[in-house]
C-alpha cells in the first residue's frame, strides 16, 4: 500500500494510446536501454561504422539521463522487429505537469498560448499542442532537434495535472521545417496524441 492509499488520495488514471506497427510502450528500468542499445550496436556494426556506435551510445545514455532528468514516466517508440513496424527514428515521452501548491496550471496555459502558439489539438481544446527546435551536435554535424508537444489535463485533478506528451525526431538544416516529410510526422503524431484515452489505475501489486 502507497502512502497515497494510507491517506485516501485517489490514484490518477492510467493513459493509453493508439500506436503505429511495431511501437510499444516502456518504462525507464524495464530493460529497454538493453534492448536499444543491442539494436543499434547491431545495425552499426553490420554497416561496419564503429565510430558512429560509439557516438549513438553516448547519445542513447543522455537521453536516459534527460528523460529521468524530466521526470519521464513512459516513453514509446519502434522496438518491436518486423516487417509492417513503423522504424522511423522518433519516439514520444509522456510526463506529469504539476501545478505549484495550492493552484493549477491555467497560468501555464496561456503563457503557452501566449509565448509559444499552443493551440487546440486539431479543434480539440482539451489537448492543447504546440513545437518547438534546437540545434543539436552529433559528431562533426549539426542536426535540429524538432519536438511536439501535447498537454491534457490529467480527469479529477481539478486542472492541477497534465499528461505532458512530447513527440520529438529531427531533420538535417537544410531540410524545411514545413517539407513534406516533416508534416508526415506532424500528421503521425497528432493522430497518436488524439487517440488518448483514460482508464481506471491498474490495481496495486499487479
Amino acid at each position: 500500500m502507497t502512502l497515497r492509499d494510507e491517506i485516501g488520495v485517489r490514484p490518477d488514471p492510467e493513459f493509453d494510446l493508439v500506436l503505429p506497427p511495431g511501437w510499444a510502450r516502456h518504462g525507464l528500468e524495464d530493460g529497454s536501454y538493453d534492448t536499444l542499445l543491442a539494436q543499434l550496436k547491431r545495425r552499426c556494426f553490420e554497416n561496419h561504422q564503429p565510430q558512429v556506435y560509439a557516438e549513438m551510445k553516448a547519445h542513447l545514455e543522455q537521453s536516459f539521463a534527460d528523460m529521468r532528468k524530466a521526470g519521464v514516466i513512459a516513453y514509446f517508440t519502434a522496438t518491436e522487429p518486423g516487417p509492417d513496424t513503423l522504424a522511423i527514428p522518433a519516439s514520444i515521452n509522456a510526463s506529469i505537469k504539476h501545478a505549484e501548491p495550492g493552484t493549477n496550471l491555467d497560468d501555464l496555459v496561456r503563457s503557452l498560448i501566449r509565448d509559444q502558439g499552443a493551440e487546440p489539438l486539431l479543434g480539440d481544446k482539451g489537448t492543447l499542442r504546440f513545437e518547438t527546435e534546437r540545434n543539436v551536435r552529433v559528431g562533426t554535424d549539426t542536426i535540429v532537434n524538432h519536438s511536439v508537444v501535447y498537454m491534457t489535463p490529467v480527469p479529477g485533478s481539478k486542472r492541477r495535472r497534465a499528461l505532458v506528451l512530447v513527440a520529438g525526431f529531427a531533420r538535417p538544416l537544410d531540410v524545411s521545417v514545413d517539407s513534406d516529410s516533416m508534416n508526415a510526422h506532424r500528421f503521425l503524431f497528432d493522430a497518436i496524441a488524439a487517440s488518448l484515452t483514460w482508464r481506471a489505475p491498474d490495481p496495486v501489486g499487479r
